[in-house]
Parts: structure tokens; sequence; C-alpha cells
């Protein structure tokens, strides 16, 4: 362990730092004026396909500002994309769970313990539906005691105020109007969890045949959904910070099909031991194409391609010929 001793330096000496490690900048007003939006930091790891390996940063031979600004541009773009695809997934799959859960085990399903298993920790499920509903009761009660006092409205107009402010959310509604169950139903349940909540939730389920119900409206076996959503949850998260996307490498490996009953890519049938975004895109198609079928997400990433040409689509994990797979036709 040694003593950090970096020092903080502005947009200019940036500049210069870069220009000292061979970058070249041609337009150095509009190099600042990036910077001064997209932090130095933030920019670091584009610059890495540019620099010499094991060169202390030095830049390759050319290399120049514009390149890491448009690798940079097309990974913001990327994670555009992907999280467009990531929402009407996350959207479907509460739908899809609660137009079936509801149905079969009643209005507030997830109240019944029986219905998940030993591990899952059912409680905390309840504890962030209960932790909404007084969040939006203390909120109500806020809004009430401002409308109590402003001056020159008459009562009428007070309540009028407060009936309005009771039905700003449903579990603000629910509270008020109805005591027991305490909690609300499942369907608006389901639409307080985060993504990751809602992963747990479905790998918590006690009983295949609900799992495979559910993950049948998906056209997948419920071991690759539920696999899928975990992996979608990092992955939204990712987005979701702004992190670097493009290259990376996923920390969790999804389970993928060994020999697929639906359109796959035949390259994602052989084991590999490193998953890159390449993956990802593809379990999106798929989905995409389930939840929505008249979706051109598809072709939007192949324009997204098109527009940056100097992308690597390797480093992605995409195979040479893949635009020529039926899969992303």
């Amino acid at each position: 362990m040694t003593q950090f001793a970096k020092p903080a330096i502005d947009v200019p000496q940036q500049l210069e730092l870069l220009k000292a490690r061979g970058l070249q900048i041609n337009d150095e007003e509009r190099a600042a004026r990036f910077l001064e939006v997209v932090s130095f930091f933030r920019l670091t790891p584009y610059m890495r396909p540019f620099q010499v390996p094991g060169n202390d940063h030095h830049f390759i031979k050319d290399a120049g500002f514009r390149d890491l600004s448009n690798l940079y541009a097309f990974d913001r773009r990327l994670r555009l994309l992907v999280m467009d695809a990531i929402e009407r997934v996350e959207v479907a799959a509460r739908a899809m769970i609660s137009n079936y859960m509801g149905p079969m085990y009643g209005a507030h399903w997830y109240l019944d313990r029986s219905l998940f298993k030993s591990g899952y920790n059912h409680e905390q499920l309840l504890q962030i539906i209960r932790g909404k509903q007084q969040s939006e009761r203390r909120d109500y009660e806020r809004e009430c005691d401002r409308i109590d006092r402003l001056a020159q409205t008459t009562e009428e107009r007070r309540a009028e105020l407060k009936i309005k402010r009771s039905k700003e959310s449903y579990a603000r509604h629910y509270g008020l109007t109805y005591s027991e169950p305490q909690l609300m139903p499942g369907w608006a349940a389901l639409e307080e969890l985060t993504m990751g909540s809602l992963s747990h939730l479905y790998a918590g389920l006690a009983r295949d045949s609900d799992k495979k119900a559910i993950a049948k409206r998906m056209d997948l076996p419920w071991r690759l959904l539920q696999s899928w959503l975990h992996t979608l949850t990092i992955v939204r998260n990712i987005c979701a910070h702004h992190a670097r996307l493009w290259n990376r490498e996923l920390g969790i490996k999804p389970e993928l099909p060994k020999k697929a009953s639906f359109p796959w890519p035949a390259s994602l049938t052989r084991p590999s031991h490193h998953v890159r975004i390449y993956v990802v895109l593809c379990m999106l198609n798929h989905l995409m194409r389930t939840v929505s079928p008249d979706t051109s997400w598809q072709q939007r990433l192949k324009s997204l391609f098109d527009e940056f040409p100097s992308v690597s689509e390797k480093v992605m994990g995409f195979p040479a010929d893949w635009r020529n797979d039926i899969f992303w036709s």
C-alpha cells in the first residue's frame, strides 16, 4: 500500500497531459468543452483501446481525441438502446407474473408465504410494500397540513385538494381506503419493486409449475428466464449509472440454451469462459420479439453499428458473421 499523491488538474492541464501522451487534438476548444461535461476520469476507459499496452498510458500513432469521443458516443447510444429494451422486458415481466399469479392464487397472492421457497426473504418483500404505503401516508399527512394552513381558502376547496392528493398514487389511495388486507393487491405491489426485487421474487417462487407457466409467456424455459432476469438486472444497473458497457465482460454468466427450442444464434450454444455484451444483446433481441413482435429493435442495433463503423464488434463478443445469422434478420 502506498500513499495517493496524484494532484487534481483542471481541463487545460488535462488537455496538456493527453497531448504529452501522444494524443492528437485538432480542436482544443471543442475537446475542452467535452471534458467540461464528461470528466477525464469517465473518459479513461475509452482511452485504453488507443493506448500502447504497458507504456504508461501513451497513445498509439495517429490516435486522436475524436476517436475517444466517438467511442464514448457509441457507448452512450448503446446504453440507451439496451435500456429501452430492458424497460420493455421489465414491464412485461411484471405483467406476466401478475397476470398468472393473481388469477391462480388471488389478488393478494404475494402475502401467502407458502408460495415462496423457504430461503426466500418473504418478510423483506412485505416490508418493501409496507414501507411504500407508510411513506405515501406520511407524505399525504404533510400535504394535508400544508393545505390546512392555506390562507384565504374555503373549507370546501381544502377538502377538494385533500381528495385530489389522496389519489396521487395507488399506494397512498389503498392505505387511505382499505383496512384489510393492510397491504395493496399483487398487481399494484409488483409495480413498487425494483427489477432486482422482481428478479428475486421470480427466483423465490416455490413451485416450478408457476415458474414454467410464467416463462412460457416469454417463450423460455423457466431456468433461462430466472437467469436472464438476474443478468439483466445487473446490466440495467450498469446503464443506470452511465457506466461503460460496450466491451465490458460481465461478472455474472447467464445460463444459455444448450439446444434452443426457439430462434437463437448457433454460436451461443457452445460454452464460453467469457461473457460480453453480445450475449446480452441476443437475450434482449429474443425477449423483445416476444413482448413486442413488431419491434424494430434489432434493426436499430444494426443501424447503430453502421453509424460507428470504427467500433470493434469483436471485443464485444460478436462473431464475424453475426449479421448473416437468421436470428438477426
